[in-house]
């Protein structure tokens, strides 16, 4: 007699975090690691590798036409799954990019029980947050300015917020999400002053969006590093090390260099802590 086959495998759950670059998300991402069911990681290339897979099943190839809608669906969702096929030890996995906050009705068709969290910040202070990477470095040049030597606070600043850089298409697409119809129900915005200042209630919000069971994090003893990821992103902005006794000041005394009106993150459209 063969033996019983062992019971089906649970499917494995899917979320995003997007938002706002200086914004919590690496500190989000340490967090959620400490649970062992979790896998959070620093921004994949998954988002960038789905849109070239996109365009090349357009119409920008001449075969197209031989690729249906539901083809294409299951490509990509076939990418997702098989993207982080060697992490089988965990049942929820978060992806990183800020690319998700754009594309909320592809990821609503892909994976319909997906939310996505995006951490957010006043402009104000995720700018002097950049500022002070690139200060702390005077003898490099980071990616982020093409590698540029010639600049100054004011153009960095209009690099950052130009809307293909690296903020201004962040503030963007995630307004984008906010205010549109995918949000209720599958988007949760994050401030960094709540996960920095109260983590145990901010991730408790996490943990009710995501419909998962609470797990006793130990917030003194948080820690995140990315070598690799801050060899590659000069200056580094991925590691991340803090505890309950030393936090890292959340709304700093001294004022930012800039002052820039943010989005009313919390009157209308998705929701929203803090």
């Amino acid at each position: 007699m063969p033996a019983a086959p062992h019971g089906a495998k649970r499917a494995r759950k899917f979320h995003f975090l997007s938002g706002l670059p200086r914004s919590g998300t690496t500190l989000l991402a340490a967090i959620l690691n400490q649970n062992p069911r979790f896998r959070a990681g620093m921004t994949s290339p998954l988002a960038d590798i789905m849109g070239v897979m996109i365009a090349e099943a357009s119409s920008k190839n001449d075969f197209s036409f031989d690729v249906s809608d539901d083809q294409r669906v299951a490509m990509l969702r076939g990418l997702v799954e098989n993207f982080y096929a060697g992490q089988a030890e965990a049942g929820v996995v978060f992806d990183t990019s800020r690319l998700w906050c754009s594309r909320m009705q592809l990821l609503d068709t892909l994976f319909p029980e997906a939310k996505v969290i995006a951490c957010v910040r006043q402009l104000s202070w995720v700018l002097d947050s950049m500022e002070r990477l690139v200060r702390r470095h005077p003898v490099g040049v980071s990616k982020v300015f093409r590698f540029d030597t010639n600049t100054t606070v004011y153009s960095r600043v209009e690099a950052l917020t130009d809307p293909r850089g690296m903020v201004g298409f962040s503030f963007q697409a995630t307004k984008d999400a906010f205010y549109g119809q995918y949000a209720p129900g599958h988007l949760l915005l994050l401030t960094y002053e709540s996960l920095a200042r109260n983590p145990s209630a901010a991730m408790r919000a996490v943990y009710q969006f995501i419909g998962e069971p609470w797990f006793e994090h130990d917030f003194d003893h948080i820690s995140y590093q990315a070598d690799e990821f801050d060899a590659i992103a000069r200056p580094p902005v991925s590691s991340w090390r803090g505890s309950r006794t030393s936090p890292a000041p959340t709304r700093p005394r001294r004022q930012p260099f800039f002052r820039l009106h943010s989005a009313p993150w919390c009157r209308s459209g998705g929701r929203a802590t803090g």
